[in-house]
Parts: C-alpha cells; structure tokens; sequence
C-alpha cells in the first residue's frame, strides 16, 4: 500500500518550469521527486532561522537586565496569555 499524497499546484514562467525539468532530468529523478527533495531539505534551515533570535553581546546584556528587572504580569495579561493558551497558541 502507497504513502498518501496530497497534490500542489503552483504556476511557473516557462523558462523556470523547463530548468526545473532539466535539473531533475540531470538529477535521475521525475520533476516532482525533485521538487520534494528541495523543500525536503531547505524547509528545516527556513524554519530554524525563522525561529532563532541572534542577538550582540550588549543586546544580550540589555535583555538579561530586563529580565531580571521585570515587573510580575498582571492579572489583565495572566488572563490573556491563558485565553491564548485554551486556544492553542
């Protein structure tokens, strides 16, 4: 029995539709293996620089000092944070 599949259907300008044809054709495999196998890889490095925060030492120092003088949430952001929390963010 075959892996379940779900279709994608995105529109090109020729010229980029046929050097995708040309690359997979070069690669051995059909166009959408090809396809799968870039998002399969770049997907991940998107995402984790998407979620990384970089920041300067001096930057760095600055949010230490915000954290540890930060004052308690108070109940009007404690009740929000659990509304978003009951819906799953």
């Amino acid at each position: 029995m075959g892996t379940r599949t779900e279709r994608i259907e995105a529109r090109f300008p020729p010229e980029l539709k046929a050097l995708a044809e040309r690359a997979a054709l070069a690669s051995g495999q059909t166009l959408t293996d090809y396809l799968a196998n870039l998002v399969r890889l770049d997907a991940p490095k998107r995402l984790q620089l998407a979620n990384e925060v970089m920041l300067a030492n001096e930057q760095f120092d600055q949010f230490l000092v915000a954290c540890e003088t930060a004052q308690s949430p108070s109940k009007k952001l404690l009740n929000a944070a659990k509304k978003l929390d009951a819906e799953g963010y």
